[in-house]
């Protein structure tokens, strides 16, 4: 019997991307969509959720970005398919996306890597400045967040992998 897949969606940063060639991406948290997600946005049908689920993921980015000055001003979402078992949940209130992968995540695992043009880098280094502010309800500090979400992540091939480390590293 095989192992069920789930799509799972690993915030991350530059410099992440250049270990996860080499050793497979370490994540605390991830997002995917849950039953407490599916519960939360009942009405959602499964693309709807599935956009919930990354955003989430984009949105944390910015908070590695926080904890990484030194990376290029860029959202990185990785989009991973693992197998349930591999997919820790975390919590259990309601609306949550977020899980946790049992392991470093392979780059065989990879579905796509999603990365913000060269046009957001102002926007989304704004944004890692007052994340956590706009977290904590500040309006001014979530309407630069805001600014940097109105930028859509570019898609990018998991063997575009390396042209992408040349070309935004």
């Amino acid at each position: 019997m095989t192992d069920e897949l789930v799509r799972v969606y690993v915030p991350a940063t530059v410099p992440m991307l250049a270990r996860l060639r080499d050793e497979g991406l370490v994540a605390e948290e991830a997002h995917a969509v849950t039953p407490e997600l599916r519960e939360w946005y009942a009405e959602g049908d499964e693309e709807e959720l599935e956009y919930v689920a990354f955003t989430r993921a984009a949105q944390d980015a910015l908070l590695l970005l926080r904890a990484d000055p030194t990376a290029p001003r860029r959202r990185v979402v990785v989009s991973v398919d693992l197998p349930a078992r591999a997919v820790g949940r975390v919590g259990g209130e309601l609306g949550s996306s977020v899980v946790r992968p049992a392991g470093p995540v392979p780059v065989k695992v990879v579905a796509a890597i999603h990365v913000d043009g060269a046009e957001a880098a102002d926007d989304v280094a704004a944004a890692a400045e007052v994340v956590v502010e706009a977290q904590a309800g500040d309006p001014d500090a979530q309407f630069t967040v805001d600014g940097a979400e109105d930028h859509e992540l570019e898609w990018y091939d998991p063997t575009e992998l390396d042209l992408l480390l040349r070309e935004v590293g």
